[in-house]
């Protein structure tokens, strides 16, 4: 580690470490980092481009409360005890975040924006951002997903005389009162809207490109852990990747089988245009529609990264465990296997591990 702590030369500040995002992969990072001896601000940073403390959760929907969430999994080293589970989840977990950020002085640095990531000289990193440039030995990105909304584009799209909204501006069910809408996505996110949505809506319609796939059982550690592979699999082998939720498929709880006796996850497949009032498929089917919400996913926010060419003939960038293999200085925590909330504590645990040993074999730069 470094035992001069930050230095600047010509505005270019030096750490050991980089850390890019303050969620649940970039705070159980840092609290490793930590807890391997490293000091913030004199080993390494943090930088957050949010606000606020939260992670994506600060963002999400006001009817998403603190009780329907599932699978969120405590950081290292302190429990969430005693929400109320009708509080937004956006509120109970950023409180959570703040004070984790707090008990362990993490020090994060926010809003900061990263622009750039590029190759510096004596094999460091450079982390080009606004707030200035930072030099590194090694970089933890755990930026996850939610600033890349992703959403498709369809034959008319643009002839569309009513609203396009994606999840990540998801405003919650009462905006949909009166209204003909349109639900594209099979996974969590758009079963949720759907049924939120359904009481107040003049109607709903629900558009998937493949039929949904429900998952009767309980969600086990065993199927985590088969869901978790198949994704790693993909990473592994240079391609984007999948959401862990994609591979499980959707938990047929009380909620779901109840919106199904009732008709509101009728599902319909993919439709082939967008029409100024509506939609369209092939057979001359079409839905008129006030409102299209895109509940279609998210894809990993990693332009920063683009100059350092990491992404391979497959599309992805390839990563054994959280390591890129073109370049052993940089980790992707909550990036395809890591993207659950245990699996990027988890994650965290092994980037600060061979971050720890790649440090200790490379010698610093004078």
């Amino acid at each position: 580690m470094n035992d001069i702590g930050v230095r600047d030369s010509a505005d270019v500040r030096e750490v050991d470490v980089v850390v890019i995002g303050a969620g649940q992969a970039g705070l159980s990072s840092a609290y490793h980092l930590r807890r391997a001896g490293f000091e913030p601000e004199r080993d390494f940073v943090v930088l957050d481009h949010s606000p606020r403390p939260g992670g994506a959760w600060q963002f999400r929907w006001p009817s998403l409360t603190y009780g329907k969430v599932h699978g969120m999994h405590a950081l290292p080293g302190l429990e969430l005890t005693g929400a109320d589970p009708a509080r937004p989840s956006s509120e109970v977990i950023a409180a959570y975040f703040a004070s984790y950020e707090e008990t362990f002085d993490l020090r994060v640095r926010r809003p900061v924006d990263v622009r750039a990531v590029r190759e510096g000289d004596g094999g460091r990193l450079l982390v080009e951002t606004s707030d200035g440039t930072w030099s590194t030995r090694a970089l933890i990105n755990a930026t996850g997903t939610w600033d890349r909304p992703f959403w498709p584009r369809y034959p008319g799209q643009e002839t569309f005389l009513g609203r396009q909204l994606h999840t990540a501006i998801y405003p919650g069910p009462e905006a949909f009162r009166g209204q003909r809408v349109i639900v594209v996505g099979g996974g969590a996110s758009g079963t949720q809207h759907l049924m939120e949505i359904a009481p107040y809506a003049a109607a709903t319609t629900w558009v998937t490109r493949r039929p949904p796939v429900y998952n009767e059982g309980p969600f086990d550690e065993n199927l985590g852990r088969a869901a978790v592979a198949l994704v790693d699999e993909r990473v592994r082998a240079g391609l984007p990747p999948q959401s862990v939720v994609s591979v499980t498929g959707l938990p047929l709880n009380d909620a779901i089988r109840q919106a199904r006796a009732d008709g509101v996850l009728d599902r319909l497949p993919m439709f082939d245009r967008i029409t100024p009032s509506g939609v369209e498929w092939g057979d001359g089917r079409r839905v008129d529609a006030d409102v299209i919400l895109w509940a279609t996913g998210f894809r990993p926010a990693i332009e920063h990264l683009a100059p350092l060419k990491l992404r391979g003939p497959g599309g992805g960038i390839q990563a054994e465990d959280t390591r890129v293999v073109a370049d052993p200085r940089i980790h992707l925590v909550g990036y395809g296997p890591s993207a659950s909330t245990i699996g990027a504590n988890r994650a965290g645990r092994a980037a600060v591990r061979d971050i720890k040993r790649l440090l200790a074999e490379a010698p610093v730069a004078v």
